[in-house]
C-alpha cells in the first residue's frame, strides 16, 4: 500500500508539473542590455501592474509574457523608460532655473548633451555601451581665436566595428556640437584599441590616414568582385585578392593660357581733323593793303589757300585668357591588381562518387569581363586582372541541390514557436512513457491481486491451532491446501511467512508432508 501511495503521489506531482508547464505563459524578451537604473525602474512598474517577469544576465535582460510585450513597451515608453543610462535633457524638467547659477546650468547642459549623444551612439548595431566626454572651451577675454572643441568616446562593442560605423559616430558627434570637427573626435573601445585618432590632420579626409583609406577601398572593391563572382560559381567557391596603388601627394596647379586668335574688340575711338590756310599775301600788313580804296588784284581771282585733313582711329582689343586652377586631392588610384581564384565543378559519376571538373576557358573569360567591369579596368594606368581555375583543398561535402519548401516554408514559424512545440512534444512523450511503463503495470498488478486475495483465507487455521491438526491431514486435503503454482504465483507474502512459521514449529509434520509429496507419482 505504501508503494502504491508513493507511486500515486509521484504521478500526481508529475502530471501537475506538466499541466503547470504547459499552461504557463510563454516568456519573451522585453528589453536587453539594460543598466541597473533602468532595470530597477522597469521592475518597479511591472510589480505595480502585477505582471510576471523573469530576470536574466544579472538583470540586464527582462522577460515578460509574449502576449503583453507590445503594450508594455508602449506603456514604458510613455513614462520615458528605459532611459538608456546616463542623464539626458530630462535633467532640466525638474530643475529650478531661478535658483541655479549660470555655472550649474552650463554643467547640466554639458551632462545632458553627453548623455543624449551616448544614447544615440548605443542605438547603432554592435554597440553595447558608450561613454562620451566633451570639452567645450570658452573663448578667453581679449583673444581673437576661439579654441576648438573636442570629444572622446569609449565604446563597449560586440565583435568589431566597421570603418564606416566609426566614421558615422564621429560625424554624429561633430554635427551635434557647435564648432566641432570630425577630426577632433577620438574613439576607443573597451580593450584600449584606438579606433579613431582625434589628433589627425585637418587635410585628411574624414580623419582617416592613408593606410585606412587604402584598406577601406580595397575591402569595398574586393567585396564587390567576390559578390559578383560568387553569384556565378557559387558561394564560397571563389577567392579574391585586390591590391591598390595609391598616390597620396596633393597637387595644386594654376595655369594661364592666352589665345591670340580669340581677340575681342573692347573699345574704338575715331578722330578726324581738317584745316585751311589762306595765301601768303593775305593777312599781311603792308602800306598798299592799308591804303584806302585799295583794290584787289586785277584778274579778280580768289586768293590761294592751303588745306589739310587728319584722321586718327584708336581700337582697343582684349586677348582671350584662360586661368585654370587644378587641385588634385591625395589618394588617387594609380594602378589596380586583382587576382581571382575560382573552384571547378563537382558532379557525381555513375558510381555515385564526386568527381572534379575544370571550368571551360569561355566561362573564365566571361568571369574576367565581369571583374574588369566591376573594378573600372583602365589599361592605360596598368591595371591587371588574373582569373585562375584551380581545385580547392576543401571539397564540398554535399553537392548543393534546390531547397524544397515544405510545411515550414508555408507556415512562418519563429524560433520561439518551434521551441514551444518541441517542449510540448517532450512533455507529451514523457507522459505516455509514464502511462505505459508505470501506470499500466501497476493497474494490472492490482487487478490480478484481487481474486487471489480470497484464496489465502481458505488456508488452514492459524498457526496455534494447526499443530495438532497437521497429523490428521489426508493426502487429498494436503494436495488441495498446498499448491505449488499458488505458492509461486498468487500467494501473498503474509501467507508464505505463516507457512514458514508452521514448518519451524512442526518440523516432524512438515517432513512427513514433504515425504508424501516425493512419494506421489509425477
Amino acid at each position: 500500500m505504501a508503494a502504491m501511495a508513493a507511486v500515486t503521489l509521484a504521478l500526481v506531482g508529475f502530471f501537475g508539473f506538466v499541466i503547470m508547464r504547459v499552461t504557463t505563459p510563454q516568456m519573451t524578451t522585453l528589453f536587453t542590455d539594460l543598466s541597473y537604473e533602468d532595470s530597477s525602474g522597469i521592475i518597479k512598474e511591472l510589480d505595480r501592474q502585477a505582471i510576471p517577469y523573469e530576470l536574466k544576465n544579472d538583470g540586464a535582460v527582462i522577460m515578460v509574457p509574449k502576449d503583453r510585450v507590445t503594450k508594455l513597451r508602449m506603456k514604458l515608453a510613455e513614462g520615458g523608460m528605459p532611459k538608456g543610462g546616463g542623464v539626458g535633457y530630462e535633467i532640466f524638467d525638474k530643475s529650478d532655473a531661478l535658483g541655479s547659477t549660470s555655472f550649474v546650468q552650463n554643467i547640466n547642459h554639458l551632462r545632458a548633451l553627453e548623455g543624449e549623444l551616448a544614447r544615440t551612439i548605443k542605438a547603432i548595431d554592435r554597440i553595447q555601451a558608450a561613454r562620451v566626454h566633451l570639452v567645450l572651451p570658452e573663448r578667453p577675454l581679449f583673444s581673437r581665436e576661439t579654441p576648438e572643441p573636442s570629444a572622446s568616446i569609449v565604446l563597449r562593442v560586440r565583435g568589431q566595428l566597421e570603418p564606416a560605423q566609426v566614421r558615422a559616430i564621429r560625424h554624429i558627434v561633430a554635427s551635434a556640437v557647435n564648432g566641432m570637427k570630425a577630426q577632433r573626435v577620438s574613439i576607443v573601445d573597451e580593450t584600449g584599441q584606438l579606433l579613431a585618432n582625434g589628433g589627425a590632420d585637418a587635410d585628411s579626409v574624414d580623419g582617416a590616414n592613408g593606410d585606412e583609406r587604402r584598406a577601406s577601398y580595397e575591402k569595398r572593391m574586393r567585396d564587390q568582385v567576390e559578390r559578383i563572382v560568387s553569384s556565378v560559381v557559387g558561394a564560397g567557391r571563389a577567392r579574391v585578392q585586390l591590391s591598390a596603388d595609391f598616390d597620396y601627394n596633393k597637387v595644386t596647379q594654376t595655369s594661364d593660357k592666352f589665345d591670340p586668335e580669340g581677340r575681342v574688340l573692347r573699345s574704338s575711338q575715331t578722330r578726324e581733323e581738317s584745316s585751311a590756310t589762306a595765301n601768303a599775301n593775305d593777312g599781311q600788313v603792308t602800306v598798299n593793303n592799308e591804303l584806302p580804296g585799295n583794290q584787289p588784284s586785277a584778274n579778280g581771282a580768289p586768293s590761294a589757300k592751303d588745306q589739310s585733313k587728319k584722321s586718327e582711329e584708336i581700337n582697343n582689343y582684349e586677348i582671350s585668357r584662360i586661368t585654370k586652377t587644378e587641385v588634385t586631392e591625395a589618394g588617387r588610384v594609380n594602378r589596380l591588381s586583382v587576382a581571382v581564384l575560382v573552384d571547378g565543378t563537382y558532379n557525381k559519376n555513375e558510381k555515385g562518387e564526386v568527381v572534379y571538373a575544370a571550368r571551360p576557358k569561355e566561362e573564365l573569360d566571361r568571369i574576367g569581363a565581369l571583374v574588369r567591369s566591376a573594378i573600372g579596368f583602365d589599361q592605360k594606368r596598368g591595371d591587371q586582372v588574373e582569373i585562375v581555375n584551380l581545385k580547392f583543398a576543401d571539397e564540398p561535402s554535399v553537392i548543393p541541390v534546390a531547397e524544397s519548401k515544405g510545411l515550414f516554408g508555408m507556415f512562418q514559424f519563429t524560433k520561439d514557436d518551434i521551441m514551444y512545440f518541441i517542449e510540448l512534444g517532450v512533455m507529451s512523450l514523457l507522459g505516455l512513457i509514464v502511462l505505459f511503463m508505470v501506470v499500466r503495470p501497476l493497474v494490472k498488478r492490482v487487478l490480478a491481486a484481487d481474486p487471489a486475495a480470497a484464496k489465502p483465507a481458505a488456508l488452514p487455521v492459524p498457526v496455534e491451532a494447526a499443530a495438532p491438526a497437521v497429523t490428521q491431514l489426508t493426502h487429498n486435503a494436503t494436495s488441495q491446501m498446498i499448491d505449488v503454482a499458488q505458492v509461486q504465483g498468487q500467494v501473498h507474502a503474509q501467507s508464505v511467512h505463516r507457512v514458514g512459521e508452521l514448518a519451524e514449529r512442526n518440523p516432524t509434520e512438515t517432513a512427513s508432508i514433504i515425504r508424501q509429496w516425493l512419494a506421489e507419482p509425477a
